[in-house]
């Protein structure tokens, strides 16, 4: 996921620096958002974006 990330923004144009950055908040916060399914921890939630705030 973490490299998967850092390459998109690579492929956008995003400097390197940015690129790993912004990899590493989208990779936080898709654990902070991590789906509650079964025991232990569950998968991380890629489509945190998408998710109702109130």
């Amino acid at each position: 996921t973490l490299s998967s990330a850092i390459a998109s923004n690579l492929a956008k144009g995003k400097d390197l620096f940015y690129a790993v950055s912004e990899a590493k908040e989208y990779v936080r916060n898709a654990i902070y958002y991590s789906l509650n399914l079964g025991k232990g921890c569950g998968p991380t939630n890629h489509f945190f974006k998408f998710l109702d705030e109130k």
